[in-house]
């Protein structure tokens, strides 16, 4: 009987882990082809709206990698759909991405992905509960030194890193 239990247990996972292949290797060949039909289109091929409001990055339009191209078209997508706060926020950020050199992309990247991460964290919170805590003299004298800091790199022509995108 336990021999004829445990036969019965190795069929069922016999047929347990076929299914998985099964599933794995079609999931596999359903990603490749996505891959291979995502939209990887050069700036002429652009619809004229989808050229206006990426303008900022005409000039580098072709350099940019298939997952940044796909990004900016998400971003042209949604566009029409913001409010007009919104569509003058993106142009803005679109046009102080396109004028940093590489290196401070990666910066910027580098600080997005370090304040995504601490974003949910238990420290953050800490940190917002700590800050809140603090008589409102303090708090706006906080303010007023982030103000005067951003105001200084915004002359120095460096803006923050952490206000532009993470394209």
């Amino acid at each position: 009987m336990v021999a004829k239990a445990q036969g019965a247990l190795g069929d069922r996972w016999r047929v347990a882990r076929r299914g998985l292949l099964a599933l794995a290797a079609a999931l596999a060949m359903q990603t490749g082809f996505a891959q291979d039909s995502a939209p990887d289109p050069r700036w002429e091929s652009l619809g004229p709206g989808q050229q206006q409001i990426l303008a900022p990055l005409a000039s580098e339009w072709d350099r940019l990698d298939p997952a940044s191209r796909s990004r900016w078209l998400g971003v042209a997508k949604r566009y029409p759909k913001m409010t007009p706060i919104g569509q003058k926020r993106v142009q803005t950020r679109m046009k102080k991405w396109a004028a940093l050199t590489p290196q401070q992309r990666e910066e910027a990247r580098a600080k997005y992905k370090a304040m995504k991460r601490k974003r949910g964290s238990t420290e953050l919170k800490r940190e917002w509960h700590r800050c809140q805590a603090l008589p409102a003299k303090e708090r706006e004298a906080l303010a007023a030194g982030e103000r005067k800091r951003k105001t200084k790199g915004k002359r120095q022509g460096s803006e923050p890193a952490a206000e532009t995108f993470s394209q």
